[in-house]
């Protein structure tokens, strides 16, 4: 019998395989995304002290989610640039979190563009 690997099992498997590769510096963090079917997540991350120092959300208090996914999307990238600023980051890695540069996490990357940070 065949065994089917869940879809969120190989996203695993594909984030983990990228991190092996890709680690955030106190000088450029790694900006973390985490999609969720109803929500999506950004933060930004120092793996070298293990700190997050940023983050931002669809959840949060004062959030006005857009009219589609997508839009909420970009709003967070653009809050997540937005509080790095403040905290004088300017670079960042981008880490997908193994899901395709596509849709909510492409909008994401370029809300946090939009809003000063560069990857």
């Amino acid at each position: 019998m065949i065994k089917k690997i869940s879809s969120n099992e190989a996203r695993k498997k594909r984030h983990a395989r990228m991190r092996s590769k890709l680690a955030g510096t106190p000088e450029t963090p790694r900006l973390c995304v985490f999609r969720s079917n109803s929500n999506i997540y950004a933060q930004i991350i120092d793996d070298v002290n293990g700190k997050t120092l940023v983050s931002a959300s669809s959840l949060e208090k004062g959030f006005e989610a857009g009219a589609s996914k997508k839009e909420s999307a970009k709003k967070v990238g653009i809050a997540v640039a937005k509080k790095a600023v403040e905290a004088n980051i300017k670079s960042v890695v981008f880490d997908r979190g193994g899901y395709q540069y596509h849709g909510r996490v492409k909008e994401l990357a370029e809300g946090a563009r939009e809003g000063g940070l560069e990857f």
